[in-house]
């Protein structure tokens, strides 16, 4: 379990100046701790979910600061509990005193600080926010591109969760049929034909497979895709970086070796992050130019093995070497693989693309910044991005992974049907679990370990 029920208070908005800054309280019984905080009158109170403009106290009277008091009272906040929210100046120093004067007039309420994402958790277990909207809080605030922020509102507002609901509904109405049929068999129902339950299935797999394929959108958006540059030195690794950042955000030179660390930058093709790592050049280890080098070389190797895409750059003007063919030997065979033949402002070949029995093959030049739409709409369709009217869902890997495993429940679920009667209690477990994984997606099942890992990431106040 992340939190006990004690009353909690943290600051909520980011480390840092800023002009506006606010601590954050959520609880039981925060009235005594408003009069110890806030100058008001001994009569007086904060009318709920209105702003009042007042001094915030030290126990001796003396002021803190002046700003806004916003109480909101159970259920109606947030977390569901009664909350206080102080808005006051943006300093780190007058943030951090009003916060241990909250601390120090909570005490007796047993006031403590917030972990991590304990005002989101608090709105999940108080039905305010399912497990899918919480995180997309998270995920809005983490928002890289304006697409993943609209999308994260999407989640927020319940679009995702409601998606599940929906399919959830329909195994429900799916088991019932079934465990009616095992529970009663002398009715002798024919459960398979007159209940139509092989179409019914049917359609709940393609309901299930379109979500999928919208939340593995949706998880691209977020997460981006690692792109890692691999290949022997001086072939323009770093080159190619430069032009798809659009800055020279690596050094190069005519001189081989001087990548000798992993450099990453993020670019955004479609609005996908398209996280690029430019690498040490690839070489016998024997001819590397000294330790530092070796290290490199080492380095670029474990981020292959941790690779979404891997682009293996290649002189266009020498045509491929020995050296080219042991390092694609050496590439894991799981990874998509392009091989971008680099210079062709040298070698006069053409830009272009050709798919060949071992990948795509594109033509291009990094200091010309010529093919350049060819290696992003390459990248795209390796990732699978789809422009289209769909809805996308902002989905995690973990969303993935349990409509994943729900698939396959259906899929052996479908398997069972076809040998009718004589499976239909296997067919019903297959359903249940089904059922199981997508509830753990909103949170009608999931283990407190689990919850534990994701409101941790959370940042404090939130």
């Amino acid at each position: 379990m992340l939190a006990d029920n004690s009353p909690i208070a943290a600051i909520a908005t980011a480390p840092g100046r800023g002009g506006i800054g606010v601590v954050r309280i959520s609880g039981k019984h925060l009235g005594a701790l408003v009069h110890a905080v806030c100058r008001l009158d001994a009569e007086r109170t904060l009318s709920p979910r209105q702003a009042t403009y007042l001094d915030f106290i030290q126990a001796d009277g003396s002021v803190i600061d002046r700003g806004l008091a916003i109480y909101f009272n159970a259920p109606h906040s947030y977390t569901g509990e009664e909350v206080l929210e102080l808005q006051g100046h943006g300093g780190p120093v007058v943030m951090q005193m009003l916060l241990n004067r909250c601390l120090e007039a909570g005490e007796e309420i047993g006031l403590r600080l917030a972990n991590p994402g304990e005002f989101t958790y608090r709105a999940f277990l108080n039905d305010k926010l399912d497990l899918a909207q919480a995180e997309a809080v998270s995920d809005l605030i983490d928002a890289s591109t304006e697409a993943a922020a609209r999308l994260a509102t999407q989640s927020l507002s319940g679009a995702f969760s409601k998606q599940i609901e929906q399919l959830v509904e329909q195994v429900i109405h799916l088991r019932m049929l079934v465990e009616a049929t095992l529970d009663f068999p002398e009715e002798e129902i024919e459960f398979l034909e007159k209940s139509n339950a092989l179409g019914q299935l049917q359609s709940l797999r393609e309901t299930l497979d379109t979500v999928l394929t919208q939340a593995g959108q949706g998880a691209l958006l977020r997460d981006g895709l690692k792109v890692v540059l691999a290949g022997q030195p001086n072939v323009g690794k770093s080159s190619l970086l430069n032009a798809l950042a659009g800055n020279d955000v690596a050094i190069v030179t005519p001189i081989a070796g001087t990548t000798r660390d992993k450099i990453t930058e993020t670019i955004h093709v479609e609005g996908i992050p398209i996280n690029i790592i430019d690498t040490a050049g690839i070489r016998d280890e024997a001819d590397a130019d000294g330790e530092v080098e070796r290290i490199g070389i080492s380095r670029t190797w474990n981020a292959v093995e941790q690779a979404d895409v891997i682009l293996h750059i290649l002189d266009a003007g020498r045509g491929p070497t020995r050296a080219d063919e042991e390092i694609v030997a050496r590439l894991p065979d799981q990874i998509p693989l392009l091989r971008i033949w680099n210079k062709i402002d040298l070698s006069g070949h053409k830009p272009g693309i050709h798919q060949q029995d071992d990948g795509a093959h594109i033509y291009m030049s990094a200091a010309e910044r010529t093919g350049m739409d060819l290696l992003r709409k390459e990248l795209l369709r390796i990732a699978g991005w789809q422009q289209t009217g769909e809805s996308i869902y902002l989905a995690r890997e973990r969303h993935l992974i349990a409509l994943r495993a729900a698939q396959t429940h259906l899929q052996t679920a479908a398997e069972l049907a076809a040998q009718r009667d004589s499976a239909l209690d296997l067919f019903a477990e297959e359903l249940r679990l089904t059922q199981e994984r997508l509830n753990s997606i909103t949170g009608a099942f999931t283990s407190d370990d689990l919850l534990g890992v994701i409101f941790s990431r959370f940042c404090i106040g939130k």
